[in-house]
């Protein structure tokens, strides 16, 4: 791969690489992560809104949720690994564009068709995140590869943290369609600024089919064993996010508590906290130390369920969890990615892509499974799904950690 760059001082081959990427540039990487995902998360609170704006039943009203993570699912597979075959900075820009009009769409929709299919959109390209996260990576030297992957990614779940309380908030001030034009001009602004930010790097794969590229990412599963172990970890963790944050408004809205949708909402703050913590966790694989730290916080995501089976008698100890949780989680997600992004240089668009799937496939089962438990066997159910998974999570890491990478 060949750069030509007229903006920061970004050169790249296959054998040299030379880059310096600035805190405040990695930072707006992170910004950018944030709204992009967010975008997947602000129809959680307003489903009552829409199901009386459009006539839609409550009990299929969900299924707004279900289009939006599908197709998320589905760009993960077409879209990110395009990162590796097209130049980047057109490729990201060109997305947050489509994605500008689609929020436009989505705020200004007159039936549900309209509202279901942008959407479907939405999620489509909100996998943006995942071919920025990649593109910072590439641009990030070695030696600070894992602090600047631990910022962006920093960016992305605190965007899913605090999706809700931005929608709730817009929403009793301005009524829900605020929501995504608000986020439509946000969009626009970021455009604008990496316009002037995003170098140009042109690509030298030309002959790599689309179709091919996509077979490459099964392929790439096949012969990176670092790539599947670290995969299977996502998928543990993002169920154990999952099942803690899809239930938890159940217990919190009724009694003894009872809080408002915007109190369970503010909780979301609580869990920033924990992520904005765990961006260290980049700067510890950078030093080598990417095992230690999955160990230490896959302890911790066991320890955080302790104090959330509390929560009917203590917020305060659901707030420690919470902390603990989000800290394991991220610190995990960060180590992963700092981990499999550098196995292939010419394939971090694909990596990504296929590692994100297992997130999505964590996330989706941990949502199914949560609403299901509390259902039967209420929130210590809840718990004990939780602790089991965390429990999985750090035996097959204690089983597979001599065959990733030493730290």
């Amino acid at each position: 791969m060949k750069a030509n760059s007229t903006r920061g001082t970004f050169i790249s081959s296959d054998s040299v690489r030379v880059s310096s990427m600035s805190r405040n540039v990695s930072l707006l990487f992170a910004a950018a992560c944030g709204m992009s995902v967010a975008n997947i998360y602000f129809a959680q609170p307003l489903l009552d809104q829409l199901s009386s704006e459009f006539g839609i039943d409550h009990s299929i009203i969900g299924i707004v949720i279900t289009i939006t993570q599908i197709f998320y699912g589905l760009g993960l597979l077409l879209l990110v690994p395009l990162g590796d075959l097209l130049n980047q900075r057109l490729l990201i820009i060109g997305q947050m564009f489509l994605s500008i009009i689609v929020l436009v769409i989505v705020g200004t929709a007159s039936t549900s068709t309209i509202l279901f299919a942008g959407m479907a959109l939405v999620g489509l390209l909100a996998v943006v995140t995942q071919t920025l996260v990649a593109f910072a990576a590439s641009m990030a030297a070695p030696a600070e590869r894992g602090r600047v992957v631990g910022i962006v990614t920093s960016g992305i779940v605190i965007g899913i943290l605090l999706a809700r309380s931005f929608a709730g908030i817009l929403t009793d001030v301005a009524g829900w369609r605020s929501v995504y034009l608000v986020s439509a001009a946000l969009m626009l602004f970021m455009v604008c600024m990496f316009f002037r930010v995003l170098p140009n790097v042109e690509r030298e794969v030309k002959s790599l089919y689309y179709s091919k590229l996509l077979r490459s990412v099964l392929i790439l599963f096949k012969q990176e064993r670092i790539l599947r172990i670290r995969s299977v970890l996502a998928l543990l963790i993002f169920a154990d996010f999952s099942i803690l944050w899809t239930s938890l408004v159940l217990p919190l809205s009724t009694p003894p508590f009872s809080l408002s949708h915007s109190a369970i909402g503010a909780l979301g703050l609580v869990g920033v906290a924990g992520a904005l913590s765990a961006a260290r966790a980049g700067k510890l694989a950078d030093r080598g130390y990417g095992q230690r730290t999955t160990g230490i916080a896959l302890i911790l995501l066991l320890i955080s369920w302790f104090f959330i089976s509390y929560t009917e008698q203590s917020l305060f100890a659901l707030v420690i969890g919470i902390v603990l949780l989000d800290l394991a989680v991220q610190a995990i997600h960060v180590t992963n990615q700092t981990m499999i992004l550098p196995l292939r240089q010419e394939a971090r668009s694909r990596l990504t892509a296929g590692y994100m799937v297992f997130y999505s496939i964590g996330s989706a089962s941990g949502s199914i499974a949560s609403t299901q438990m509390y259902a039967h066997y209420g929130w210590e159910g809840v718990c004990l799904l939780g602790a089991s998974v965390s429990a999985l999570a750090l035996l097959f890491w204690a089983m597979t950690r001599r065959d990733a990478a030493s730290g």
